[in-house]
């Protein structure tokens, strides 16, 4: 299969211009991967500070302290990934969704700014800091949702495309809601994870009614994309995908409700249930456009730097990543199972 698919881009299976390309398609998609799940916890726990009691904010704040540095790090490492990878691309990508860009840019520095200016002012003025962060958080995840819906309708900003995007974009915010709160769940005890319930119910429904309504309009507004689901060999890969998606946002609403109404055993699931449907969700839409960066135009051979250039960011990145993988291991290894606040030491005099 491998072999076909490289002949019908004239080139050889073994052509460096050819599987380098893929390589980095795979560890680009790997880096988003990666920074929606990793970085999504932190913010959709921003988003909900904003509506928490002031006296829960603080124990949500000092939650994400040892992932704030870390979290930074996905985002910057994706984007110097494309640009160096593809160069050919970000022109046109760029020119194309030049306003929502320009939103995540400053959400993620509003995030950044904020959150360490709290941790450095004064007890009066740390409330404005919290707020700011999360302003900055709702920027992130709303751009993230803008974003995508662009990318979805092929960059089209009619009056109908435009709503459109506002929807996904609040779908987004939602759905960064569902993992915070589902982290919360999980991390935290007493009020706040009570609360947390209920954040999170209050989101599953508009993250499943966002991930409907992009996969509706993807499929109507690019032929291809509903040629490449309904006809072919993957029709049963695309189902089989669909029914993941749906069991697991069924799974999370009964999840959360049995915690209203009975127990909290299974205090884990429903973020690791929203975990899978962001990876099935993310999935989806990289097999739809595969192998195309700008859907019908430009593919990732035609926006691929010389084989030289790649050769280098290769090389660079075997070097780069199993230290990044160690760093990162050590620094997640922890974001999972009930925390416990520090206790204060006791002085014996």
């Amino acid at each position: 299969m491998i072999d076909s698919f490289a002949n019908l881009v004239g080139l050889g299976a073994t052509d460096p211009a050819f599987w380098m390309p893929l390589a980095f398609l795979l560890l680009f998609f790997l880096v988003i991967l990666a920074g929606t799940v990793l970085d999504g916890f932190d913010i959709g726990v921003g988003v909900l500070s904003l509506f928490a009691p002031e006296y829960l904010r603080p124990r949500m704040m000092s939650l994400l302290s040892p992932w704030r540095d870390a979290n930074e790090f996905w985002l910057f490492l994706g984007l110097g990934l494309f640009v160096s990878a593809f160069p050919k691309a970000w022109g046109s990508i760029m020119g194309a969704l030049y306003l929502p860009l320009c939103v995540l840019a400053a959400g993620v520095f509003l995030r950044s700014v904020a959150f360490e200016f709290r941790l450095r002012a004064p007890k009066e003025y740390q409330l404005h800091w919290q707020r700011c962060f999360g302003l900055g958080s709702v920027l992130t995840a709303f751009s993230h949702g803008f974003l995508l819906a662009q990318v979805a309708v092929g960059f089209q900003s009619d009056a109908g495309y435009a709503w459109f995007s506002f929807f996904i974009g609040f779908c987004a915010v939602a759905a960064y809601v569902l993992l915070g709160s589902s982290w919360l769940i999980m991390r935290e005890a007493g009020e706040l994870r009570a609360r947390a319930v209920i954040w999170g119910r209050r989101s599953v429904r508009w993250f499943a009614a966002g991930a409907v309504a992009v996969s509706v309009v993807l499929a109507f507004v690019n032929a291809g994309v509903l040629l490449k689901w309904s006809d072919g060999p993957y029709w049963g890969a695309v189902l089989f995908l669909w029914a993941v998606i749906l069991l697991g946002f069924v799974s999370i609403e009964m999840c959360l409700q049995r915690m209203i109404n009975s127990s909290y055993r299974t205090t884990a699931l429903p973020f690791l249930l929203t975990l899978l449907i962001m990876v099935a969700v993310l999935s989806g839409l990289a097999f739809s456009f595969f192998p195309f960066l700008i859907l019908d135009e430009l593919t990732i051979w035609d926006a691929a730097a010389s084989v030289t250039t790649l050769s280098f960011i290769l090389t660079a990145s075997l070097i780069a990543l199993p230290i990044i993988l160690i760093f990162n291991i050590w620094v997640y290894w922890r974001m999972f199972g009930l925390s416990r606040p520090p206790l204060p030491p006791s002085f014996k005099g």
